[in-house]
């Protein structure tokens, strides 16, 4: 369990450092994309504000799963992460059915000047930037198996998308095509809905004890293949932080001791850790009697 903070200690940084390549993003689009007239860099300078709130989030339910067990929860507090991925993906949603309103409105109604190329130069490095936290905060979240990490990740490569968008959008302005940049923006907006959307799926299906069907059926072929299990008679999984908890009940042979039936449940184990990863699996024997 110990090792298990330590990775959310780590994630709980790299959140941190996100927050801080947010808030520059952010103030920078947002002077930029008002000074030089850019509806899609404004809109994607809102989006990186939202980013804050919704990291603000992630590191307090980062910091909330560190703590450790007690009378309460028994299994530690790990899931708090999980509920403040999903407050983030509230955020995202919220924040962009707004951009997208107010996009669509200066699209309609045509109220905009063409941008300053300087704003397509400042979407272009902003993109670069936010494309390097996304590789490093993805290889990290697989590292350390971290869903709000991930979480945040893909919220980088979006806002990497979004940012090209932009930048794209800009440059038609520049050759008389002025509405593409409101049209962007609306792109923009599309694309923080898409985010937000993904994000609480996957959020919501871990807190509801979701769980891949296919990598379960995965999980009893290797089981199976153990030497002295005849079947697996019942297996559940759920998530829990960063961790995958299994209840399995196997069938053996009636004509087994205690200590035979309990060293195949130690090469199931044994198995789950080094294939799977899995760390944490209660198991139940029962007589095979077909």
């Amino acid at each position: 369990m110990e090792e298990d903070y330590k990775d959310i200690k780590v994630a709980e940084k790299r959140t941190k450092v996100n927050i801080a390549v947010y808030v520059f993003l952010s103030l920078f689009k947002l002077f930029v994309g008002y000074i030089f007239h850019s509806r899609a860099l404004f809109a994607d300078g809102i989006n990186n504000s939202t980013d804050i709130i919704a990291s603000l989030a992630i590191v307090i339910g980062l910091k909330i799963s560190r703590k450790p067990a007690d009378e309460d929860h028994a299994y530690g507090h790990l899931r708090a992460q999980t509920v403040s991925t999903l407050v983030a993906s509230l955020i995202m949603i919220a924040v962009g059915v707004e951009v997208f309103y107010n996009s669509v409105y200066s699209a309609v109604f045509f109220k905009t000047k063409a941008p300053d190329m300087i704003s397509a130069v400042v979407s272009i490095l902003c993109t670069i930037l936010v494309y390097a936290v996304y590789r490093y905060n993805k290889k990290e979240a697989v590292r350390i198996k971290s869903l709000a990490l991930m979480a945040a990740a893909k919220d980088n490569l979006s806002d990497a998308w979004v940012s090209l968008g932009a930048a794209c959008g800009i440059i038609a302005s520049q050759f008389g095509l002025t509405w593409i940049d409101p049209l962007a923006a609306v792109i923009v907006g599309i694309l923080i809905i898409k985010t937000g959307v993904g994000i609480f799926k996957e959020s919501a299906s871990s807190l509801t004890d979701g769980f891949d069907s296919k990598q379960l059926d995965s999980i009893i072929a290797s089981i199976n293949q153990i030497e002295g299990v005849k079947s697996v008679e019942d297996i559940k999984a759920r998530v829990h932080g960063n961790n995958i908890l299994l209840d399995i009940v196997i069938d053996v042979s009636a004509g087994l001791t205690v200590l035979e039936s309990h060293r195949i449940t130690e090469k199931i184990e044994s198995m789950l850790k080094a294939k799977f990863e899995i760390k944490y699996a209660i198991i139940h024997v029962e007589p095979y009697l077909k």
